[in-house]
């Protein structure tokens, strides 16, 4: 019974140690979002879902929660937006290519339609970001005519 208790100290040691060390915060500016705005120009209903549901894990800017300030889930948060900044980054959107910004819509708006994003495991924390059928149908038609407008801009050229 002695070494359980060792270990049970040493774990509760470790883990207060843990907290004063995390990963690097995505703390940029969401002005970085507005070269996406004025390029795709999405109605007010849309620019509140992208605001609400995907720039936090999509741009250079997060709003974190409390629960952001505990280790090991610091680090959990972390590598979510790092993952999602990798696939889309709303703030990077001006060094996209045309074919570039053209696939990101049609991938945008196809996962959405299918239920793959926002993610559960975003959801679960932010009910504001759940979508509902004329949410999801809104952003749908939205990036399929702003995809549409890409793909003239490529056959133009």
């Amino acid at each position: 019974m002695k070494i359980l208790k060792k270990i049970g100290w040493i774990l509760v040691v470790v883990f207060v140690i843990a907290q004063f060390f995390g990963p690097e915060k995505n703390e940029g500016d969401l002005a970085s979002v507005s070269a996406f705005i004025a390029e795709t120009n999405p109605p007010s209903e849309v620019h509140k879902i992208l605001k609400e549901s995907c720039f936090d894990c999509h741009s250079d800017k997060t709003r974190y929660p409390w629960y952001n300030s505990i280790t090991p889930v610091n680090y959990w948060l972390a590598e979510h937006v790092a993952d999602g900044k990798k696939h889309l980054n709303f703030s990077k959107w001006s060094s996209y290519s045309l074919k570039k910004k053209e696939h990101k819509m049609d991938e945008l708006y196809e996962e959405v339609e299918k239920g793959e994003m926002p993610l559960d495991s975003y959801t679960w924390t932010h009910s504001e970001a759940n979508l509902t059928p004329e949410q999801i149908e809104a952003i749908v038609s939205w990036g399929k005519k702003v995809q549409g407008e890409y793909k003239q801009q490529m056959n133009a050229k």
